[in-house]
């Protein structure tokens, strides 16, 4: 009886491995026939039972059959292993590519470059100047009198008595008209700093571009015409605009340019509190006082200058409504621009 189970047992191996194709499969193989309680390791307990007589050949049997399986077993099993691990290690070349997260610029960063872009193809280079500014060239170059009442329009960081954090980018150009004669055209971005509470309207640190344009017969209507020429650039030729009168000491007569309010087309909402206008920069033609501090002749020479702030611009052009965003380094914002 245990000399045919061991024929029968044989069969059954090499009928059930040929079906093995996984990792899977082999470890099912083992359990059936090499476990404990397997196959192969229960004709060796039914050998206890077998007379005397016939022990040594059933146990000869009984040890080739074992030895038999069991290595054709492990071949199979290396065999299966290998080919596993290959495709595992496979590259398919169906499949979508990886995505990598690449970083952006700013959208402030961005918001300058195409008002530096549209300003350098009206004619306008590019000035820098120190943010660490004197109080001369701050305020008293600009017609800020040390006792001018408008020094308190800019809530100012001093960091000595002689110098301060710039509260705009206009002394830039100061600097460029002493060091260049007329004429000059060039504009002048970068960081300014204001003791403000921060809100979603106002920030203690932010961004502004000043311009300028010193020439002989400069006009106002140059000067508009320039602005409007930026404005529909920027935010579209359907754009409509209004100037404004105004006042800074450094420009004289002085205006205030608006858009229509960009959410309600002009008809009154919330943004620009119910008038349907929205203000984007301040401008004016060059305070003659300014001309004396770098030695133009203001008989021959006038001109016009400009400044606004970019927050506030991006602010206008995308609808967002709360400066501080800018700032947060929040990924969920950033990653729109």
């Amino acid at each position: 009886m245990l000399d045919k189970n061991i024929t029968e047992i044989k069969e059954s191996f090499y009928s059930d491995i040929k079906s093995v194709s996984s990792i899977k499969d082999v470890e099912e193989i083992r359990l059936k026939y090499f476990s404990r309680n397997g196959l192969v390791s229960q004709l060796f307990e039914d050998l206890k039972g077998v007379v005397k007589e016939e022990k040594p050949i059933l146990g000869k049997k009984l040890n080739l059959l074992r030895n038999e399986v069991s290595s054709y077993f492990e071949e199979v099993k290396e065999r299966i292993s290998s080919t596993q691990s290959s495709k595992e290690n496979q590259i398919d070349l169906t499949l979508p590519g990886n995505k990598y997260i690449v970083g952006s610029k700013h959208i402030l960063t961005q918001t300058l470059d195409e008002i530096k872009s549209i300003f350098k193809g009206l004619g306008f280079s590019v000035a820098n100047g120190p943010e660490l500014e004197s109080d001369y060239y701050n305020f008293e170059s600009l017609n800020f009198p040390a006792d001018h009442p408008a020094r308190d329009m800019q809530d100012t960081f001093f960091v000595s008595k002689d110098f301060l954090l710039r509260t705009h980018t206009t002394p830039v150009q100061i600097r460029l008209m002493e060091k260049q004669a007329p004429p000059v055209r060039a504009i002048m971005p970068g960081r300014v700093y204001r003791n403000e509470a921060v809100s979603a309207r106002s920030y203690c640190m932010f961004h502004q571009v000043d311009g300028i344009y010193v020439d002989t017969d400069v006009t106002f209507a140059e000067l508009k015409g320039t602005l409007v020429s930026f404005a529909k650039q920027f935010y579209g030729s359907d754009l409509k605009y209004r100037f404004r009168p105004s006042f800074f000491p450094f420009t004289e007569p002085s205006a205030e340019m608006d858009i229509t309010c960009y959410l309600c087309k002009g008809k009154g909402c919330k943004i620009c509190k119910n008038s349907g206008w929205l203000e984007i920069l301040g401008c004016g033609m060059v305070d003659p006082n300014v001309f004396k501090f770098v030695d133009y002749d203001s008989e021959i020479y006038t001109g016009y200058a400009f400044g606004m702030g970019i927050e506030r611009i991006a602010l206008l052009k995308y609808g967002i409504t709360d400066i501080r965003i800018f700032f947060d380094n929040d990924l969920r914002f950033l990653k729109q621009f």
